[in-house]
């Protein structure tokens, strides 16, 4: 990609982007991902009201009047954005691809962290750790972020979604919120995805197409795997085919759904048709 047309895509992602984090979502991120903790801030005179467990007695014993403690939000978090860039990104058959919209839902929770004060990191994995970005805060960082989301390219197609939970519970030793975006197609990271969730605050977000979940009728059809390049013909026109096809889905969606609420792990699934205002405000106020 030529520099300039790179820089006009990070900006055009920036603006977009930021204008969401600032005016939709700022309010509704900093309630569904609390701080540390609450840290003292100040004395002041006990009004009507007040919680009287908060009540200074050496204060008040000292002035004769009640006075109560005040305590603020330790807001500051790490929040690691864990991308899945393997070949599979790569498809979309209505409005835009699934890299596309990775790239979009990543820039906003960005710079949603950073206006909140966070620091932000990023782990681009395919079935080996592409890339580590140590979490930063600032304009410029989040800038870095979107510019190797659009022009990364990994070394490798396949996926190993285990291997990126091991990557970041070894890599990131204070508890952080951590986003794993992927279209979740692989299998084999439940015990990696159990052992993050204890130490890490872990969303999942899943994002996926339409013809992900249910083929068309129109007939004979060659696919080829994204991550393996293996090819097979398919009649679409059996109905039969179609129906273990959407069976599938069905069945691996409900085995993702099962193993997240085990874990303990708050997920949305995203559509590349779709909003995804929608879905991630309505994951910040499940949470808040």
């Amino acid at each position: 990609m030529e520099a300039s047309e790179l820089l006009k895509k990070v900006r055009k992602i920036e603006i977009k982007t930021r204008g969401l984090s600032r005016h939709i979502f700022a309010g509704e991120y900093h309630s569904a991902f609390k701080g540390r903790g609450m840290t003292f801030s100040e004395v002041r005179e006990y009004q009507y009201g007040d919680d009287i467990r908060n009540i200074d007695w050496n204060v008040t014993a000292r002035f004769n009047h009640p006075y109560i403690k005040i305590f603020e939000e330790e807001r500051e978090l790490t929040v690691m954005l864990m991308i899945d860039v393997s070949g599979s990104r790569n498809f979309g058959s209505t409005v835009q691809m699934k890299k596309e919209m990775i790239t979009e839902i990543s820039a906003v929770l960005a710079f949603s962290a950073i206006t909140n004060n966070d620091k932000i990191g990023v782990v681009l994995f395919s079935d080996q750790i592409e890339k580590f970005i140590p979490p930063k805060k600032g304009r410029k960082h989040i800038l870095r972020i979107i510019r190797e989301l659009l022009e990364f390219e990994p070394q490798s197609r396949a996926t190993d979604i285990g291997m990126a939970f091991r990557f970041m519970t070894n890599a990131v030793k204070k508890r952080c919120t951590a986003f794993m975006v992927s279209d979740f197609l692989a299998d084999g990271y439940d015990d990696a995805l159990m052992i993050a969730a204890r130490k890490h605050d872990v969303i999942a977000l899943q994002i996926y197409d339409r013809r992900e979940e249910e083929l068309p009728d129109v007939g004979l059809v060659k696919f080829a795997d994204a991550e393996s390049d293996a090819t097979a013909w398919v009649d679409t026109s059996d109905v039969r085919i179609r129906n273990d096809y959407a069976r599938q889905w069905r069945d691996g969606q409900a085995r993702r759904a099962q193993l997240f609420r085990k874990a303990g792990v708050d997920s949305a699934k995203i559509r590349t048709d779709e909003d995804y205002v929608k879905s991630l405000m309505q994951l910040f106020k499940k949470r808040a």
